[in-house]
């Protein structure tokens, strides 16, 4: 019993290092993926903007910054991650730094205002008449690509004019790069589960062949009787 026991426990043994093995080759390939994602985030020279105490700031002030952040966090109901946004590297190379600088595109596109210059009038459905060279500021009103009626004049000229390709990459591109710093962070993740699976067998493969070995320790010694001479 014991020489199965000991067997299981080198089995153990084995599967836990194997186990080991495979959460260290996670763990240096994750490593490459995140000194990847780092150089081509440092190689696009895209920054946050912070003042002098720390704080994110957008076109120089804290409170354009904290609208972007509101809508990040309520709007897109994104859990941004405090330590993730460092002032000391305000290169975007987190999860949470892309997913504001995706905002801040965002947010000015859909609050930004659009000059309008129709070919032909054009009456509203409201009653409004626009006339044809006239400008006009209109609104983005918080609008997303697909929220305009392409069959109005109006909000065809603004939808082509706010959400230009420029957005639409920039936007695209940011979401490329958090979702790489995503994977990056569950393969870190992976890699600790692998190593803790690992150890654990490894731990418990020990135990088993040191338990037999001291089960055989303590088992007792038969005596010796002397032979009985024949009669």
């Amino acid at each position: 019993m014991t020489g199965r026991l000991r067997i299981l426990g080198i089995a153990l043994g084995l599967i836990g290092f194997g186990f080991i093995l495979a959460g260290g080759f996670t763990f240096w390939r994750v490593q490459e993926g995140q000194q990847s994602l780092n150089a081509f985030s440092a190689a696009q020279a895209v920054e946050l903007s912070y003042n002098e105490d720390g704080q994110l700031v957008d076109r120089g002030e804290t409170a354009g910054a904290e609208a972007i952040m509101a809508f990040l966090t309520e709007e897109w109901d994104y859990a941004v991650i405090p330590w993730e946004l460092d002032p000391n590297d305000p290169v975007v190379n987190t999860g949470s730094e892309y997913m504001y600088q995706m905002a801040t595109v965002a947010y000015h596109t859909l609050h930004g205002t659009q000059t309008i210059v129709l070919e032909e009038d054009f009456t509203a459905p409201d009653g409004t008449v626009y006339t044809a060279g006239t400008p006009y500021e209109i609104p983005v009103d918080g609008r997303y690509w697909a929220q305009f009626d392409r069959e109005n004049p109006i909000d065809a000229a603004v939808r082509a004019q706010a959400w230009t390709g420029v957005a639409h990459a920039l936007i695209a591109e940011l979401g490329v790069g958090a979702s790489t710093a995503a994977a990056l962070q569950l393969g870190l993740g992976l890699a600790a589960l692998f190593g803790l699976v690992g150890a654990s067998f490894l731990i418990a493969g020990a135990g088993l062949v040191w338990a037999t070995r001291a089960a055989e320790e303590k088992l007792p010694v038969p005596a010796l009787r002397p032979a009985e001479s024949a009669i």
